[in-house]
């Protein structure tokens, strides 16, 4: 199974956003490393105290050492694998440091491996972030991956993830639409938009045009979540004949899903940003036929 529509069907089965978010990110870190072990949690680990920008990465490998620390890494508590960006030496012609992922095997790093779970976020709490520090951890070098560590591996990520997580939230949504007896038009515009996404994430997150699409499909999912929102703000029509229990069900459901609702609107502005650089990339190659 594709990996975008493997956490659609993840997000379906999950009983709320966090754990729908849960399974978007790990389905993305395939889609980003098809070679990560079947069943192992993964994290990505680049951002720092200044940020996660080229010229902000100060962990280092060295001589086959890393050393250095990482902070808000998702799901990096209960991580089994990090993944993580380190600065190799300085490419003066690019004007920033050269830069390498590397998986560092949690069991393998042993004492010289410190996680600090941070504390929990206003929404979505179940997914915990953590700060690292690596004290002298010896990297084999074939945990030293192929190609640049940031455009091979962190910039496409944000696309990817982009993509994985709408995708399982789409998942979720299409559950509770059907649990809650939403509209058929509103449930027909769900799976419309998750059909999208799913394609979208077969594509190549790089390419100029693709992002393109993947803006105007993202903010499709932002005007259909937005009747989403008008509709949670009212109990199922069949409440009243509700037994107690399935009562209080329906109203955690609900608060949970008021309370989680923000993680849809953060990184906005890097979205956006994101896209202006595909249309100021396409502008620059107006013989192009893809737009």
């Amino acid at each position: 199974m594709a990996t975008a529509q493997a956490a659609a069907r993840s997000g379906f089965e999950a009983d709320r956003i966090g754990f729908a978010f849960a399974a978007g990110y790990q389905a993305a870190l395939r889609a980003l490393l098809p070679t990560l072990k079947a069943g192992a949690i993964a994290c990505l680990c680049a951002t720092e105290a200044t940020g996660a920008h080229p010229r902000a990465i100060a962990t280092t490998l060295r001589d086959g050492v890393l050393s250095g620390e990482k902070r808000w890494s998702t799901m990096a508590p209960m991580a089994d694998v990090l993944l993580v960006v380190a600065k190799t030496g300085d490419d003066e012609a690019a004007g920033r440091p050269q830069l390498r992922l590397v998986a560092v095997s949690r069991a393998d790093a042993g004492e010289r491996l410190h996680v600090v779970t941070m504390p929990e976020t206003p929404f979505i709490p179940e997914i915990p972030h953590a700060e690292l520090r690596f004290d002298d951890v010896p990297i084999a070098p074939e945990n030293v991956l192929p190609g640049d560590g940031y455009s091979s591996y962190v910039k496409p990520f944000r696309t990817v993830e982009d993509l994985h997580v709408h995708a399982a939230l789409l998942g979720h949504l299409v559950a509770l639409a059907r649990r809650r007896e939403w509209p058929r038009t509103l449930l027909e515009a769900l799976v419309q938009t998750l059909v999208s996404v799913c394609a979208l994430a077969a594509e190549d997150a790089r390419d100029p045009s693709i992002h393109v699409a993947v803006g105007g499909t993202l903010a499709a999912t932002t005007r259909v979540l937005a009747e989403c929102d008008s509709l949670f703000a009212t109990p199922v029509t069949n409440l009243a004949n509700l037994a107690n229990e399935a009562k209080e069900s329906d109203d955690q459901e609900r608060t949970r899903f008021l309370r989680d609702r923000p993680l849809l609107g953060i990184a906005g502005r890097a979205r956006a940003e994101r896209l202006d650089a595909a249309w100021r990339a396409l502008a620059v190659d107006r013989a192009s036929p893809r737009i």
